[in-house]
């Protein structure tokens, strides 16, 4: 079989499958498994697959078919402009997400820094990366996405520590910083919310958060409140309808809303 072949039966067939994007991860999938340049692979389509390169393509192109996200397949994502390992048990790192590191590199000084559902790191570690002087620490109740986070960690090059803890509850233990900055991108979809096919193959704990989904943020901000030094700063994301109650819980515990872009929002001590 050619490249061209593959490309038109692929584009093909995962437009039947109701992917929007069928030539665009066709053509990703191709360049993964040939480890080649895109321009070079639509100059040459007469070049021919071996037969194990086929195979492979065939598999990622059966489970793409299923909607399950590109990024398990290929087992990377770009995020903020790095390229981050992605598994299963992890949440895929969403464009709008960056909105969060935006809010958050418009503060100044910050020095200590909790990533809460840290997942894959990738905002955790950002933050390390943008802001070198800051001490960043990554929390997860799931020991299996602190390992992708470590990993990830490792290969961009950068410190963090990492803690096995549910949400903020246990982030003043001592010998940890007092931390005057907080990125908590918790589930928040309603469990009774309709979710695409791709989002179906996400892990639940990372996503579904309660009738109205907000009720991580709530135990978190619950947490947080009857802390002696609590974060001055607080980064979250909720969908857009869901932007006044979690303002709602926040000032219950002390907050206000300092600024918000798209999904995420900034709330700091009132």
């Amino acid at each position: 079989m050619t490249l061209g072949d593959f490309l038109k039966r692929a584009t093909q067939a995962l437009q039947q499958a109701g992917l929007e994007s069928a030539r665009l991860d066709a053509l990703l999938l191709l360049e993964d498994a040939l480890q080649r340049d895109r321009a070079l692979l639509l100059a040459h389509p007469e070049l021919e697959l071996t037969a194990a390169e086929a195979a492979l393509l065939n598999s990622q192109l059966e489970q793409r078919a299923t909607h399950l996200p590109l990024a398990y397949i290929r087992g990377k994502s770009m995020f903020y402009g790095r390229i981050f390992t992605i598994t299963p048990r992890v949440l895929v790192p969403r464009p709008e997400s960056e909105a969060m590191m935006n809010l958050l590199l418009a503060i100044r000084d910050i020095k200590h820094l909790a990533d809460i559902g840290t997942g894959s790191g990738c905002l955790g570690i950002t933050a390390a990366l943008e802001l070198p002087e800051c001490q960043v620490d990554l929390y997860d109740i799931d020991a299996q996405a602190l390992d992708c986070a470590t990993k990830n960690a490792h290969q961009l090059g950068t410190k963090v520590r990492t803690y096995h803890e549910d949400l903020a509850s246990n982030i003043y233990t001592p010998g940890r910083p007092v931390y005057e900055t907080l990125l908590a991108n918790l589930p928040y979809v309603p469990d009774e919310h309709h979710i695409n096919k791709a989002a179906s193959h996400e892990p639940r704990l990372a996503l579904f958060g309660g009738p109205d989904g907000l009720n991580m943020y709530r135990r978190m901000f619950a947490q947080l409140a009857v802390r002696p030094h609590r974060p001055i700063h607080v980064i979250t994301e909720a969908l857009s309808f869901q932007h006044q109650p979690l303002t709602d819980i926040a000032k219950a515990s002390g907050y206000q809303q300092a600024a918000t872009e798209g999904l995420a929002q900034h709330f700091i001590i009132a």
